[in-house]
């Protein structure tokens, strides 16, 4: 029972919305529960769930927000249309690291990370009813996003046997009518899977044809193993920018997760569209932390010394599954990403779904790992484990894993 202006209130109800019922998955709060029972047991936890990195940014990156955050004048609000200095840095970053020019006055927009850009995306450039492609697997903000929007999925599933890329030709007709964008995510978060510039070529000719935006998601950019084929950006496809959008951030390449920062770029009335709509919702990026983006992106570019976070991953990746190899489960290694996407092993006495798999390997090994299909049907049989420990508690966690699998 409340007081509230001299009444007494008792029939206060919880109230969800439908909206937010449809947000996200359960599974991960589900996971974390998991963790904390597990933790509460008394068992060393190795937490491999979640793709936060483990490590700072440099300590160029850390100085300037330091001293950022000290000048007085750095309090106002930041406001999303501003920001130049950033914009103008990340769009030389575009043209150093992809070979693509943006106008940074009127091709850029600064995001609170690239999960903002996308959790605001749909409302911006798509109309309530209709339809989006979505990949499933894939990343869940994608569907929450529509879900705020009022935009129906349509969901297509990326397959083993089709490395992990979408067949478009197999859309239906009916459903290209109504679709107004298709979302792309690669190097893929969680199946690691990369795609080459003629897949995009491809993508932007079919998107064409049927009139349809291309959204982009390249978080992993700098994140593939392949030296000499690093993956490509959508808009170095000849005329991509005038049907295509690409989201970047600094969250995993950077170290930067943290500071929520990122930007999207590519055809200018898409990112004109997302502008306004956040102009009329949030004040951008506190500015010290653009101060900080501006160093990162520039330590990539000029520094030799600057430590890519590719290399800090694959040795990671090297290092795991080597280990897993030798505990019995032998499996081809991730091509990109902070991430290992597993099939379930096959097993004489248990089949597993990956929830049932995932649970019980944390009750009996301390290991945390995220069920495939928190992030879609397709994700079923499958596990995602994010390496976000160093080598030797990696190693370690590999060889727990082998010992459950060899138990069953």
């Amino acid at each position: 029972m409340h007081k509230y202006g001299g009444k007494l209130l008792n029939n206060i109800k919880t109230r969800q919305s439908a909206i937010v019922k449809q947000l996200g998955s359960s599974i991960f709060s589900e996971v974390s529960s998991w963790k904390r029972a597990s933790i509460e047991a008394g068992h060393d936890v190795i937490d491999l769930s979640i793709g936060s990195p483990d490590q700072a940014p440099s300590l160029a990156v850390r100085q300037a927000l330091a001293n950022a955050v000290l000048e007085a004048d750095q309090y106002a609000y930041p406001a999303t249309s501003l920001g130049l200095p950033f914009r103008s840095q990340a769009a030389l970053w575009m043209q150093y690291r992809f070979g693509v020019t943006i106008n940074p006055l009127t091709e850029l927009v600064v995001l609170s990370g690239s999960q903002d850009g996308l959790a605001h995306l749909a409302m911006a450039i798509a109309e309530r009813g209709s339809i989006a492609i979505l990949p499933d697997p894939g990343y869940p903000i994608y569907a929450g996003s529509l879900a705020l929007a009022g935009i129906e999925p349509y969901h297509i599933p990326l397959l083993e046997e089709h490395d992990y890329l979408p067949n478009l030709e197999s859309i239906p007709e009916e459903i290209l009518d109504k679709t107004s964008f298709m979302i792309l995510n690669y190097p893929n978060n969680p199946l690691t899977a990369v795609a080459n510039l003629q897949f995009f070529e491809d993508v932007i000719s079919f998107a064409r044809r049927h009139n349809i935006v291309v959204v982009h998601d390249l978080a992993y950019s700098e994140m593939g193993y392949d030296e000499k084929e690093k993956p490509p950006s959508i808009l170095q496809v000849e005329g991509a920018k005038e049907i295509a959008i690409e989201l970047h951030s600094l969250s995993k390449s950077f170290n930067m997760a943290g500071c929520r920062i990122g930007f999207i770029v590519g055809n200018e009335e898409l990112i004109q569209s997302l502008a306004t709509l956040k102009n009329n919702i949030d004040f951008g990026v506190f500015t010290p932390i653009q101060q900080a983006g501006i160093v990162a992106l520039q330590e990539a570019m000029f520094n030799p010394q600057f430590v890519k976070a590719s290399d800090v991953y694959k040795q990671r990746r090297d290092a795991f599954m080597n280990a897993l190899a030798e505990a019995g489960w032998v499996a081809p290694p991730p091509k990109a990403t902070m991430f290992v996407w597993l099939k379930l092993p096959n097993s004489q006495n248990v089949k597993w779904t990956s929830r049932q798999f995932s649970k019980q390997l944390l009750e009996e090994t301390g290991v945390v790992v995220i069920p495939g299909d928190a992030f879609g049907p397709a994700g079923e049989g499958y596990i995602r484990i994010a390496l976000v420990e160093e080598e030797a508690r990696l190693i370690e966690a590999a060889t727990r894993i082998g010992r459950f699998i060899n138990n069953k």
